[in-house]
């Protein structure tokens, strides 16, 4: 799991770095200004947990927040914004930014750790459910189906594809669907037909 600190301030991204490096294995990449953050952010590659200071040159946390989500990506990025700001009205425009989670400074390690697992575990559910998504979008690739009124005849059981055409009903559904038939005999009829 790849995890972006980006946060002016040397002492901070340092101690983010050791903390987050000791909880299990981690990439942890650190950069000191928005413009360096964005241009991670942009990477197809890009870590999937983002804890973003607000304050800081060229792009600010709350603005990079909103270039994320204003963005298409595949891949879920959870934004961690991270700030000495913390009145109610700072945490609600952080979250409305598009900031998937807000901690304020000092933080607690604990705290932090918390998080940090909430947000490896909604990275992986999202991660889980584009891969079931792609999944479906490839086996409907390949589902035909039948549909509308089938007209069958009653008694040999083919299958009326137009006013004048009968097929039979094997070959039908093999048309229209990926269905393959084998023949075989059922107990009933190799009594009836070979007792």
């Amino acid at each position: 799991m790849k995890i972006l600190v980006a946060d002016d301030d040397s002492t901070s991204r340092l101690m983010l770095r050791g903390i987050l490096s000791k909880w299990g294995d981690k990439e942890i990449i650190t950069v000191a200004d928005g413009h360096a953050a964005w241009q991670i952010l942009e990477d197809p590659a890009t870590p999937m947990i983002a804890i973003l200071d607000w304050e800081m040159p060229g792009i600010d946390g709350v603005e990079l927040c909103r270039m994320v989500k204003a963005r298409s990506n595949p891949q879920p990025i959870h934004l961690i914004l991270l700030t000495g700001r913390q009145t109610k009205d700072d945490i609600v425009l952080g979250l409305n930014s598009g900031a998937d989670d807000y901690i304020t400074k000092p933080f607690n390690n604990g705290e932090l750790r918390a998080r940090i697992g909430v947000a490896e575990r909604l990275v992986n559910a999202q991660l889980s459910l584009s891969r079931k998504i792609e999944e479906l979008a490839e086996a409907l690739k390949h589902v035909k189906t039948l549909q509308g009124i089938i007209p069958i005849c009653m008694h040999c059981h083919k299958i009326r594809v137009d006013e004048e055409a009968w097929h039979r009903i094997e070959a039908y559904i093999e048309d229209h669907s990926d269905a393959h038939f084998s023949h075989g005999i059922c107990p009933e009829c190799l009594e009836k037909y070979y007792p």
